[in-house]
């Protein structure tokens, strides 16, 4: 029997951060070909843990009291990969002396990068004009100077929701494009905001004067569906709305109808609720919503460093060293 600390992968990870946990530990894995399913079930997931001195998650698994139970007093650490924490009761684990360790830093150039992309790919209605491709509608419309003719980001006024590391990284880049007016709000004026040229304002007047809408704050209890029907119906016809958050700051249906009813221009998502998105969901009808499969942090680099960080995190964790990115302390 192996003296190691146990380990368990509720998915495959990047080979040079399971070699750097094989080396120190017992790991075992969620084998999805054997299981049938790419996503592990709860049922399986709790079956799984039993014993185990740490978990690794390479994405969001719901951890609650239920879990904690299950895995019994030796759990030590638990390392996720990713900068979101709302699928953690970190109150509890905190309760029972539980590490949990997270990724920030690590993969804010590529979200910002990849915030970026989406603002453009919807604002140049790329979705369409790749429908339009695979249809053989190219060329048939030439006829039509105006034919999917999208919006500039050049000139325009642009709001922020949140100037945070990704925030700050999008309104870096956004600087590129010479626009008129960047815009933010938050729970606090940042230090960084003169250096970025952004004006602090309050949330309704980043909807009201944006021409372009992009959400890059944290998710909390108190900003769950804050894009809901009367956010929406503040802003501009004209306008567009870009979420890199997190699904759950939107109300879904919401967004539905006001781009149906022509209260904004377009959307683009790269996260949404549930993940993956039913193929039937509403919204992925509307050829004014351009949506991506949560591709934000989705370059070699950052995946490759997450992973990293997170087998340093437990193995730190169940050496009963600090950890390299622990959770933020629980007030």
């Amino acid at each position: 029997m192996s003296s190691k600390p146990k380990v368990y992968l509720t998915q495959g990870i990047p080979s040079n951060a399971l070699r750097m946990l094989q080396e120190k530990c017992d790991v075992t894995m969620y084998d999805e070909q054997k299981a049938g399913a790419m996503t592990i079930s709860r049922e399986e997931f709790l079956r799984s843990i039993k014993g185990v001195d740490a978990i690794y998650l390479p994405f969001p698994v719901k951890i609650d009291v239920e879990v904690l139970d299950t895995t019994g007093p030796q759990l030590k650490v638990i390392g996720t990969q990713s900068v979101g924490l709302e699928h953690l009761d970190l109150k509890e684990c905190a309760r029972r002396n539980i590490k949990v360790g997270y990724t920030p830093n690590v993969l804010t150039d590529a979200v910002a990068e990849a915030a970026i992309a989406l603002t453009l790919a919807t604002a140049r209605r790329y979705k369409e004009g790749m429908q339009s491709v695979v249809k053989g509608e190219w060329g048939s419309t030439w006829d039509n100077s105006l034919y999917l003719a999208g919006k500039e980001i050049r000139g325009s006024t642009i709001g922020i929701v949140g100037l945070g590391r990704i925030g700050s990284g999008v309104a870096k880049r956004l600087r590129a494009f010479d626009i008129a007016r960047l815009l933010y709000c938050g729970r606090t004026k940042r230090d960084n905001d003169t250096e970025l040229g952004a004006e602090y304002v309050a949330f309704d007047t980043v909807l009201k004067e944006s021409d372009f809408v992009i959400a890059c704050c944290s998710l909390n209890n108190s900003n769950q569906r804050l894009f809901n029907a009367e956010a929406f119906g503040k802003m501009k016809s004209s306008a567009i709305f870009i979420n890199v958050s997190r699904g759950t700051l939107v109300d879904q249906e919401d967004l539905y109808d006001a781009l149906t009813n022509g209260e904004i221009y377009a959307a683009g998502l790269d996260v949404t609720t549930p993940e993956p998105l039913p193929t039937d969901h509403p919204l992925l009808s509307l050829p004014n919503c351009t949506i991506v499969p949560h591709l934000g942090s989705a370059t070699a680099v950052a995946r490759n460093a997450m992973a990293d960080l997170t087998a340093r995190n437990i193995i730190a964790g169940l050496n009963n060293e600090p950890l390299v990115t622990p959770v933020p302390a629980i007030n």
